[in-house]
């Protein structure tokens, strides 16, 4: 009597165990009001990821709807690069396929998407990258080497870009977007020293003037004194530079459907040495 006794008991442990399990995982998959289910928890998590607004092809659109190779650089990123006395080659290796690079220092820089580019230091030489700053067509080697502030974005396009805008871009194209006035306040003022003197001070304010009128004025002065050695007797020491540059900018909104932009660009290269030239 013994070992049935014993069985029976065991039995009904093992049974109670088991329901006592199952009740559990049946609670455990039953979402309750306190304790929200898995797909309510998946449906709040935020979107790290914004809109990347490109007008690549001549008209603002969202960057995943351009049907072309185009990258990039905007806001803080943008900053930081163009800090510290910087010229356009800054921007060299800093978006994929894009290499700037110049045999004369500041001036003068050659560009080149995906390998196509030219030597020449011509200055009739064609280019096939060309450089658009806000919709402005600056083709000549000598302008190319402007420098680079108060910039609301700049866009690389990769490829033959004819058809919207013109020659001198069967590689591509470097597109600046300046930063335009509008309704809202806003100024800053940005400076750094380093070495060899090297200075670098960057300004702007804008806002409304009232009704439909906005402005915005901008201000660059970069400067560094000579850091190259010469030892030829007599001879001076070369690769300082003193640039200055104002953008002014008065823009006519009366409508979402018409708009007006005047601006007016100046740039002096007040003092300066000649770079090394490193032929071959």
């Amino acid at each position: 009597m013994e070992k049935p006794k014993r069985r029976y008991v065991f039995g009904i442990t093992a049974f109670a165990v088991l329901l006592i399990a199952f009740a559990g995982v049946a609670l455990a998959q039953e979402p309750t009001e306190e304790q929200p289910g898995i797909e309510e928890e998946t449906m709040e998590v935020p979107v790290a990821v914004g809109e990347i607004t490109v007008t690549a092809q001549k008209r603002e659109e969202n960057i995943q709807d351009v049907p072309v190779s185009v990258s990039t650089l905007q806001g803080e990123d943008l900053a930081i690069i163009t800090t510290g006395g910087t010229d356009v080659r800054a921007l060299s290796a800093r978006v994929p396929s894009l290499i700037m690079e110049s045999s004369f220092g500041r001036a003068f820089p050659r560009f080149y998407i995906r390998g196509l580019g030219n030597t020449d230091f011509d200055l009739n030489a064609s280019q096939p990258v060309s450089m658009v700053v806000d919709e402005v067509v600056l083709e000549n080697p000598v302008v190319k080497g402007m420098p680079l502030f108060d910039l609301d974005r700049v866009e690389v396009l990769r490829g033959p870009q004819g058809t919207l805008f013109g020659r001198n871009t069967p590689a591509g194209i470097v597109k600046f977007e300046t930063v335009r006035p509008s309704q809202e306040f806003d100024a800053f003022v940005r400076a750094s020293y380093g070495t060899y003197s090297t200075t670098d001070i960057q300004a702007a304010v804008g806002g409304s003037l009232g009704g439909d009128w906005a402005a915005r004025a901008s201000f660059l002065y970069q400067s560094r004194n000579d850091w190259v050695n010469n030892d030829f007797e007599g001879g001076r020491d070369l690769g300082g530079y003193v640039t200055t540059a104002v953008r002014l900018q008065l823009g006519w909104e009366p409508n979402d459907k018409l708009s007006g932009l005047l601006k007016v660009h100046n740039w002096k290269v007040s003092d300066g040495t000649a770079r090394i030239f490193r032929a071959n």
